[in-house]
């Protein structure tokens, strides 16, 4: 391939990219920048003044919408589905290491909801809650809407995981006579610990920002997402990019956390060896 070709495909490609990451981070670059509006500033461009005054309206009290309320919900719900995806995903990573009977048909029922549109998942869910008597809410039918959604993203990434993952370290600790349990707690699981981490924040960044298998399930109160779109055909000020802006910020905030403990873990592995 010539010179002049390759640097072709080079600027075609480099476009190609430019032009995908404008249209990810354009609309939130716009939001960013409409969230520093002046006092008397609108939901447009341009500009009326610079200022920070959308920021501390949002913790004063709003004719409409509950940002603190709803942030506490959505991030609870966040925190306890990451916690039982990162278990039930583990789990399922180790039992499928095996194979033993139904294991097909248990794989496919697992990941059988992805197909499944959102919101029929959501009315299916709300639907049974309220034939069985059982008021919906955030902590229990909106809990177990999002689990089907963030549970085969983390049992499939766990079956990568797993398949990767050489048996000759577990033999290794059993010949120096290591218990199954010592063998996993001190081996298997320091080795996978930063793909835990991973499973954990998808599950946590799935739910803390669900829409459709919330819309049904959430009961009387509302999750941050749900609260949002409610504020959007009743909010005219720039109060609600503000909030698009912190929500934003705190779920990069996250993930560079999650980053900061895989390294920190690396690091740490690096020096045992």
């Amino acid at each position: 391939m010539s010179h002049e070709k390759r640097t072709l495909e080079f600027y075609v490609l480099a476009a190609f990219f430019a032009l995908f990451v404008f249209f990810l981070y354009g609309p939130l670059s716009a939001v960013f920048i409409l969230s520093f509006q002046g006092p008397d500033g609108g939901l447009t461009f341009p500009l009326n003044g610079v200022s920070v005054h959308w920021f501390f309206n949002l913790f004063e009290q709003q004719a409409v919408g509950d940002f603190g309320a709803s942030f506490k919900r959505s991030f609870s719900l966040g925190l306890m589905v990451m916690i039982v995806n990162v278990v039930v995903s583990l789990l399922a990573g180790l039992a499928f290491r095996r194979k033993f009977r139904g294991s097909t048909v248990l794989f496919y029922l697992t990941v059988a909801s992805l197909v499944v549109p959102s919101i029929i998942i959501s009315l299916g869910i709300g639907v049974v809650f309220q034939q069985f008597g059982l008021k919906p809410a955030w902590y229990s039918s909106a809990f177990g809407a999002h689990l089907t959604w963030t549970l085969p993203f983390g049992v499939l990434i766990m079956f990568a995981v797993f398949n990767r993952f050489s048996p000759a370290y577990e033999e290794a600790a059993r010949d120096l006579g290591a218990s199954s349990w010592q063998t996993f707690a001190h081996v298997v699981l320091p080795m996978i610990a930063p793909s835990l981490i991973g499973v954990g924040l998808f599950g946590f960044t799935l739910s803390y920002d669900e829409f459709a298998r919330t819309l049904m399930t959430s009961g009387t109160y509302n999750t941050l997402p749900l609260e949002i779109y409610g504020m959007t055909t009743n909010v005219t000020t720039p109060v609600l990019y503000a909030l698009g802006t912190v929500t934003t910020l705190f779920s990069f905030s996250i993930i560079l956390l999650a980053l900061a403990i895989i390294l920190v873990m690396r690091r740490r592995q690096a020096k045992v060896v």
